[in-house]
């Protein structure tokens, strides 16, 4: 069953309140209080949570172009026949008076013991905000303010997004999360453990839809690319500097 199969159909293991749960009574057609409980599946809430977060990204920058929509459906599949419904979040997310930081709030405490789906879902929407080529100012806030809602610091920020403060790409020791001064037995372990963290199968355990997971292997290239120039780095230099 895809994941906009269960919300349509209602089909939830646990009632989901607050505007995360407004959004999916109206696409699943079901008053809150009679959505039907068959399973426990955190990974539809993660789902209406990344579109309407996207929707209000899209209304904080005032533009969506057509590479931040073609990004969107890279970090999340989308069948065609479920476009309208994910059309319909975005809409109705859009138009909501409810702040982007209720959202983010709200998905905060659903994962606050699952730290990687919040940098998953933090990652995609700085890849969605990369695609155009540059991150615009207020998409910038959006993000740093999201990252600050999910308690992450401003090195787990510049790990996460690959954006540093000021909106400059993050060095790949700050993609790792290392600094430049580890050795490469710490640097290895480091690549070692992040993929580890964002193994698929992992994952999906702790609540990431599968139609995610195309889009963080995006996010595990970053990483792949990270480690080689730093391998590159430690080639040249012997002691990793420039």
């Amino acid at each position: 069953m895809s994941i906009w199969s269960k919300i349509v159909g209602g089909s939830l293991g646990y009632a989901v309140g607050g505007p995360i749960g407004a959004l999916i009574g109206v696409i699943s057609g079901h008053a809150l209080d009679k959505v039907i409980e068959t399973h426990s599946d955190k990974s539809v809430t993660l789902t209406i949570a990344l579109v309407a977060l996207g929707a209000k990204m899209a209304k904080a920058d005032g533009v969506v172009s057509r590479q931040e929509i073609n990004a969107f459906k890279r970090v999340f599949i989308i069948d065609d026949g479920d476009l309208k419904n994910v059309a319909k979040v975005f809409d109705l997310a859009k138009q909501d008076t409810a702040g982007y930081d209720i959202y983010a709030r709200q998905v905060y405490d659903l994962f606050v013991d699952s730290p990687v789906v919040l940098e998953n879902l933090l990652w995609c929407l700085s890849h969605i905000a990369r695609a155009d080529g540059a991150v615009h100012a207020e998409e910038l806030k959006f993000l740093q303010n999201i990252s600050r809602i999910f308690k992450f610091t401003l090195s787990d920020f510049e790990r996460i997004t690959g954006l540093k403060a000021d909106g400059r790409h993050a060095s790949p020791y700050e993609i790792l999360g290392v600094s430049p001064d580890a050795d490469m037995e710490t640097i290895q372990n480091r690549y070692k453990s992040l993929a580890l963290d964002n193994h698929p199968d992992r994952l999906i355990a702790q609540g990431i839809p599968k139609e995610m997971i195309k889009g963080i292997e995006d996010k595990m290239a970053e990483i792949n690319n990270a480690m080689n120039e730093i391998k590159r780095i430690h080639v040249s230099t012997p002691h990793g500097k420039d």
